[in-house]
């Protein structure tokens, strides 16, 4: 009987140590995820980006803006020359004219 009692002394010894050993592992992997950025310790649903990635994805949208603005410049459309900016305003004139001749008519 007193084996029995012996044996299961040292079984519930064995057990505390094994499960302080489990708690200090448990606590270390915490640490690491919390430094590494890993699955454990991100939102579901995010990904990981690394930072060439970014790079490289910066520099991408960087030469598309550049080649939205032309050159340098700070507007994506061309200037109109005085000819066409004169065109553009008679034909306004055109249906605006229009516009009050048939609210007269009416």
């Amino acid at each position: 009987m007193t084996s029995l009692i012996n044996a299961l002394q040292q079984l519930r010894a064995e057990r505390g140590r094994a499960q302080t050993q489990v708690e200090k592992l448990d606590q270390a992997i915490l640490a690491i995820e919390s430094l590494n950025g890993s699955a454990g310790a991100r939102r579901a649903g995010s990904r990981v980006i690394s930072a060439d990635a970014r790079r490289k994805m910066s520099l991408a949208q960087k030469a598309r803006r550049q080649r939205e603005r032309g050159n340098g410049g700070s507007s994506a459309r061309k200037p109109l020359s005085i000819a066409a900016r004169k065109k553009i305003a008679s034909a306004q004139r055109a249906r605006w004219a229009k516009f009050r001749a048939q609210q007269k008519a009416a």
